[in-house]
Parts: C-alpha cells; structure tokens; sequence
C-alpha cells in the first residue's frame, strides 16, 4: 500500500507542474495580447496626431490668400524658416513632434459667367461692375464676368519625427480673383 501511495504523490506532483507550466503560459499569452494591443493604440494615436497636424495645416494656409499669390511661400510663419512648413508640439515639451510640409498647387482658373452670379449678393457685386451687356451685338461681350473661380489642391505632408510615419492629406479650395488672373 505504501508504494500505491507513493505513486499516487508522483502523479499529483507531474499534474501540479503541468498545470503550472499552463498557467505560465496562459499569462505569456495574455501579457503579448495586451503588449501588442498597447501597440495598435499607439500607433492610432500618431496617425490621428498627423492627420490632424495635417488638416491644421491646411487650413492655416487656405485661411490666407496668400498661398494664391505667392504658393512657394504659401504658411505665414513657416517653421525654422523652411517655407510651406509648420511644425506641431503634440506633447507640450517644446519639441516638435510632427512637421509639415504644405504644398499648394493651382489646377485651373475657371471665369464665372454673368448669369451664375446672384445680383442681390453683395459679394457677387463686385464682379458685375463694368461688365457690358450686348443683347447679340458683333463684338459685344461674351457673358463672362470680372471674376474668376481659381481651383488649387493643397497637399500636406505630415510627417511623424519619432518614426518618420507620414499622412498625406488633400483638400481642394476656390478662390475668387480677377478674371484676368491665370495660375502662377
């Protein structure tokens, strides 16, 4: 009886390792899942940090006409004097943490006919002024107005400085100008 005992202690002692060799690895498991899931939020974290660098960006420049006349130089105060870059201090140390490089590109001008235009709009005003109407005339004026819709595609590259990841974001804007006006 003392050796049935005996070996019934060696089998209790096996199933006790093998179950703590199943615990140990249930909790490896579950510390990689919770590492990797820390990674993926991470990760969604600088992306959504650049895409929003990004649009910040963007619409720092098309708040200012001044990308529709001088595109070369289009961010009102570039970052480190690199023109079209705005650099973003995501955590507040006084660092940057992701830059921007913004780069505005005319793709048409577009003049506006007389007949879009809304008489009573004040902003529309300005574009009927001196147009002269010539009811089929030889000659007479071709029913466009004094404005043109000049189209531009700003691209914003945001790149993160830790690890280089990069957004690329497009918007597409219009500006009103002279009709006289063509794409720089």
């Amino acid at each position: 009886m003392t050796a049935s005992l005996f070996r019934q202690r060696g089998i209790a002692l096996l199933m006790s390792i093998v179950m703590l060799l199943l615990m140990t690895l249930m909790a490896l498991t579950a510390f990689k899942l919770g590492k990797s899931s820390l990674q993926i939020a991470g990760n969604q974290q600088q992306r959504s940090q650049g895409l929003t660098a990004a649009q910040g960006a963007i619409e720092q420049v098309i708040s200012s006409t001044q990308f529709a006349t001088t595109p070369a130089n289009a961010v009102p105060a570039p970052c480190g004097g690199v023109p079209n870059t705005t650099c973003v201090d995501v955590d507040g140390d006084g660092v940057a943490d992701v830059n921007v490089l913004v780069t505005p590109t005319c793709v048409s001008a577009q003049i506006i006919p007389v007949s879009a235009l809304n008489y009573s709009d004040p902003n529309d005003a300005g574009c009927l002024a001196g147009v002269s109407q010539g009811g089929g005339i030889d000659g007479a004026a071709n029913n466009n107005s004094m404005c043109a819709n000049m189209i531009w595609d700003v691209q914003a590259v945001a790149t993160d400085t830790t690890n280089n990841a990069q957004n690329i974001v497009h918007q597409g804007t219009a500006v009103r100008v002279a009709a006289t006006t063509t794409c720089p």
